[in-house]
């Protein structure tokens, strides 16, 4: 300037700064121009909101302006022509990648929504209570997410004969089996095996086995012993013994499946009661001629007389002779020693009348006799007593 003062004459001088602050006006009035003329509008990207002052007309030129294009996933709260406005709220939101994997299928997808489960609402993919998400409902979508899905399914599992529907979206038998708090034993079966992977097809059998250890007694049969008796007549038997049964405990080891038994097997057996042989003696001695003994007829004794029932414990009822006593109890028979009186003679017992030596016993030797008689009180009533015996043929 002050070289301007030194070659301008003042008059062109004045003249000269009236120019510059003429321009410095113009200057700042455009400046002034400029600000009142821009519109001043809310832009919210990606939920974040900032002011923004603009020249722009539409929406179009405001997005060139900032530097964003939009994508065909992208979200954007008005038409890209619309003309913009002072105090306007534009809203953009960029669309984030979703790869989606159900069932081992996979397929991407683009959203702008803001968790997972709008993200499933906004493509209409609905899922089952059963089926297993691999991230939660509420996980905020970021781009690139992956969203794996397992879809469940039924399978039945036969549970010791009894049925039950369950579902699952597959893995081992082990670990449904885990899942649904279901126990094995040692000794159940299952199939399939509990390593191998459950399909859609999968049927589960679980058998279970139970064992037990049970005493049974057993009664053991008495065997028959034959004795050769040559007091006795050729042909005849008499029961000496009736024999008795033994007993046998046995210790068996019981199989049950699913309740029912399926296997028994004898582990041990204890005899408890040793069983005694039922002794029956078979009769050697030659029949005789009863003519010839009946050469006594008339003869008479003074014998000493008991009584005996055939109704007794151990008792088989048949006589020396094989008579049945037990099927005639009103038979008239005298047990007799025949070395006195021989068997089959025909007598007189005073005060019982006619009867048959049809016995013998261990007891009656000599000049005794047992008269038979049909009930204990009989023999009871009978006693022991003299009585005369006269033979009759």
């Amino acid at each position: 300037m002050r070289i301007l003062s030194k070659l301008l004459p003042a008059s062109k001088r004045m003249l000269v700064i009236s120019n510059i602050g003429i321009i410095a006006l113009l200057a700042f009035a455009s400046l002034i121009l400029f600000h009142a003329t821009q519109k001043e509008i809310v832009f919210a990207e990606n939920g974040k909101d900032r002011t923004i002052a603009t020249h722009a007309d539409t929406v179009k030129e405001l997005l060139e302006e900032v530097g964003i294009e939009v994508g065909e996933h992208d979200a954007l709260s008005h038409d890209i022509s619309a003309e913009i406005a002072d105090g306007m709220k534009i809203e953009y939101k960029k669309a984030n990648k979703v790869v989606v994997t159900i069932d081992g299928e996979e397929q991407t997808y683009f959203t702008v929504a803001d968790t997972v489960g709008d993200f499933l609402k906004e493509k209409n993919l609905s899922f089952s209570e059963h089926d297993e998400l691999s991230v939660a409902l509420d996980t905020a979508i970021k781009d690139g997410i992956n969203v794996t899905v397992e879809q469940a399914f039924q399978i039945s599992i036969q549970d010791g004969g009894k049925e039950e529907k369950v579902w699952t979206t597959g893995g081992s038998v082990e670990e449904l089996l885990k899942s649904r708090n279901i126990e094995l034993s040692e000794l159940d079966k299952i199939k399939p095996a509990l390593d191998k992977t459950i399909t859609k097809d999968t049927t589960i059998s679980i058998v279970r086995i139970e064992k037990k250890v049970e005493e049974v007694t057993d009664s053991v049969a008495f065997d028959t012993e034959t004795r050769h008796d040559s007091s006795l007549e050729k042909g005849k038997e008499k029961v000496i013994s009736a024999g008795e049964e033994g007993s046998v405990v046995k210790t068996y080891e019981i199989t049950y499946e699913n309740g029912k038994e399926v296997d028994r097997e004898l582990v041990s057996e204890e005899v408890t009661k040793e069983s005694k042989n039922r002794i029956v003696a078979v009769g050697t001695k030659e029949p005789q001629n009863l003519v010839a003994l009946s050469s006594g007829s008339g003869k008479e004794f003074t014998m000493t007389a008991s009584a005996f029932t055939a109704l007794c414990s151990g008792c088989s009822g048949y006589t020396a002779t094989g008579l049945n006593l037990k099927a005639n109890p009103n038979m008239k028979v005298i047990a007799v020693d025949p070395s006195v009186i021989p068997l089959g003679t025909r007598v007189w017992v005073e005060g019982y009348g006619e009867a048959i030596a049809g016995d013998t016993g261990g007891h009656i030797v000599g000049n005794r006799i047992d008269i038979h008689v049909p009930t204990k009180a009989d023999a009871y009533q009978w006693g022991v007593r003299k009585v005369k015996v006269k033979i009759l043929d």
